[in-house]
C-alpha cells in the first residue's frame, strides 16, 4: 500500500493485503524503522505497553514522516481514550473486549461525527491546527478515520452477527491470545480456539467487515487468509529486537568460538 496515494481505511476496506507490527516501545524510531522497511501500518499498544499521550503523539507523528499508516490499540472504549489518539492524527483505533453490539455502536459512536458523538474540536493535528474548517474537517475525518473492534471474549461468540451488523464499525481484529486464555486452552491452535475464529470469520464475511489478526507463521498467514483476513500483524518492535539481538549474539559467539 502506498499511503500517499490511498489511505489505510480505503485499502481495509478494499480487502488489500496490508503488513503491520504491534509497538511497543514507546519512542519514535521503531515506527520510524518499520516505515523506511516498506511495512504498511504499526499498532501503537496502548493497552499492553507503557504510552502516556504524550510519546503516542510523537509516533504519530513519525508514521506521517515516514509514510506509514497509525493505529493505535487504546486501553478501552472511554470516549476520552479514542477522542485523544483520533486527535493527535491516528489513523484508526483498535478497541478491545468488544463483546456486544452495544459496546460496538458506543465505539463507533465515539469515534464519527456524522450519526456518532465524537467531540469536535480544529485546534488538532487531526484539524491542521485550526486550518481545516469545520464541514471539510469533519468529513473528512468520518472518510479517514478506521474503526477496528476487537473480538477477543468468550461472551462476543454469542452476538457476533448484531456486532458485525453495527453501521459505521469497519471491520474486526480476532484477539486469538485472550481467547485462549478465556477458553482454558494452552495454544491458539487448539481445536475450541480454532472453532471460535471459524465463527469469527464467518459472520465478519457474511457482514462484509474486513478482518485483521496477529500471525507470525507462513501457514498460518495462508490458513487465516483463506478464511478472509487481509490485514497482518506479524509481530512487535520488542520481538523483531529480541529476534535480531538473539541471533546476532549467536552468530558473534559462533564466530568466536572458531578462532
Amino acid at each position: 500500500m502506498n499511503s500517499r496515494k490511498t489511505r489505510f481505511r480505503d485499502a481495509f476496506l478494499n480487502g488489500d493485503t496490508l503488513i503491520g507490527s504491534f509497538l511497543k516501545i514507546a519512542n519514535t524510531q521503531p515506527a520510524e524503522i518499520l516505515g523506511a522497511a516498506g511495512y504498511d501500518f504499526v499498532v501503537v499498544d496502548e493497552e499492553h505497553a507503557p504510552f502516556s499521550r504524550e510519546s503516542t503523539d510523537r509516533i504519530i507523528l513519525a508514521c506521517k514522516a515516514w509514510d506509514i499508516a497509525a493505529l493505535v490499540r487504546v486501553q478501552g472504549p472511554a470516549p476520552e481514550m479514542i477522542l485523544s489518539v483520533l486527535d493527535c492524527g491516528a489513523d484508526g483505533v483498535l478497541v478491545p473486549h468488544v463483546d456486544s453490539a452495544d459496546k460496538a455502536r458506543a465505539v463507533v459512536s465515539a469515534a464519527r461525527y456524522a450519526g456518532g458523538a465524537r467531540g469536535y474540536s480544529p485546534t488538532t493535528r487531526a484539524g491542521r491546527f485550526g486550518g481545516a474548517r469545520m464541514q471539510a474537517h469533519t468529513e473528512a475525518q468520518d472518510a479517514r478515520v478506521t474503526v477496528i473492534a476487537m473480538i477477543e471474549d468468550v461472551a462476543a461468540l454469542d452476538h457476533l452477527d448484531e456486532i458485525m451488523a453495527v453501521d459505521g464499525l469497519d471491520g474486526i481484529f480476532i484477539g486469538r491470545g485472550d481467547l485462549t486464555v478465556a477458553m482454558g486452552q494452552s495454544s491458539g491452535t487448539a481445536a475450541p480456539v480454532a472453532e471460535a475464529v471459524g465463527m469469527i470469520t464467518d459472520a465478519a464475511r457474511r457482514a462484509g467487515k474486513a478482518i485483521c489478526v496477529m500471525s507470525s507463521s507462513a501457514s498460518d498467514m495462508r490458513s487465516l487468509a483463506a478464511q478472509g483476513a487481509t490485514a497482518f500483524i506479524t509481530s512487535s518492535d520488542q520481538t523483531l529486537l529480541k529476534s535480531a539481538a538473539a541471533q546476532g549474539l549467536e552468530e558473534a559467539r559462533a564466530a568466536l568460538a572458531s578462532t
